[in-house]
């Protein structure tokens, strides 16, 4: 395939019709008459050698090709937009633009709030989006990427992409203040027979799998997508939960909780902003990587 010769306003035509699934609708969302609009499908059909759109009825239903490209134009619409959204120059204090970052409840209390205050103070145009961390991150790090400015994780997840590290954490765990079986600091029986509450998203956690090569599988009582949300499920009960220690100094003393050691040494983590290649020489997203490390590097002195 020659890319030279393909019209990159085809993209934007192809994806209005397979959301819209109808001509006329999808010339008037982006601006094309409805001849032109059935002449770009045309040019498209050509294309794929495929129909795309199957009248059914009354009604247009997309092909099973249709189907496949449906998420895939979402995704190369989104990377061309912010490819040709990229800048030479960016000026903090004057510019006006939206930076999604995706990210765990956890780096967004810990991380964001800090990113967010320097952003208030330093650039007042700019907006921070921050979305929940999906569970398809470690099979789609790809598409998940080429959608968003930036995915702040720890190393050990995934790889394969640039990033800048930010701070180092360390695991301990949560228990009720007042718990009858837990002094000062959990045994590894501790860990076999107390219940657990787990976030539901650290399968792939290099401190969880050190769990597993330490023969320690947790029975787990209560599971969820929020790392903020665990000391309430902790407090009042003889649960106990693995936590950053970041988290833990934010959360504890408004919960009825404490902190206590793992009985192991508990492999440390190191939090980083993965971002999409595309994004590495835009003027703007440098400036978003070099204020996002100098926060990281402020938070490194402070535990």
């Amino acid at each position: 395939m020659n890319l030279s010769r393909l019209d990159l306003n085809l993209v934007i035509a192809l994806r209005a019709l397979l959301e819209e699934r109808n001509v006329t609708r999808a010339g008037q969302r982006v601006g094309l008459s409805q001849p032109a609009m059935s002449a770009a499908l045309s040019r498209l059909r050509r294309h794929f050698d495929d129909d795309l759109l199957a009248r059914v009825g009354g009604h247009y239903e997309l092909t099973a090709l249709g189907q496949v490209l449906l998420d895939r134009v979402a995704t190369a619409y989104d990377l061309l937009e912010r490819l040709f959204a990229s800048q030479a120059d960016f000026d903090p204090a004057k510019e006006s633009r939206e930076f999604k970052l995706v990210a765990s409840d956890y780096a967004v209390a810990v991380f964001g709030a800090e990113l967010a205050g320097a952003v208030h103070r330093e650039a007042p145009g700019i907006r921070l989006r921050f979305a929940q961390t999906p569970t398809t991150v470690v099979d789609a790090t790809d598409t998940l990427l080429s959608t968003t400015d930036g995915l702040l994780m720890p190393h050990g997840v995934i790889s394969g992409f640039p990033a800048t590290d930010l701070y180092d954490d360390r695991w301990v765990f949560l228990v009720a203040e007042d718990h009858p079986d837990v002094g000062d600091r959990l045994t590894r029986e501790d860990l076999a027979r107390l219940p657990w509450v787990t976030y539901q998203r650290t399968y792939d956690a290099p401190a969880v799998r050190q769990l597993g090569m330490l023969g320690i599988e947790p029975r787990v009582e209560v599971s969820l997508d929020s790392f903020q949300v665990m000391p309430l499920l902790v407090a009042g009960t003889r649960r106990i939960a693995l936590v950053q220690a970041r988290l833990a100094r934010l959360c504890a003393p408004s919960a009825a909780v404490r902190v206590v050691e793992p009985p192991h040494d508990a492999v440390p983590l190191r939090e980083a902003l993965w971002w999409h290649p595309v994004h590495t020489h835009d003027a703007a997203h440098i400036w978003l990587r070099e204020t996002a490390a100098r926060i990281g590097g402020r938070l490194a002195g402070v535990w």
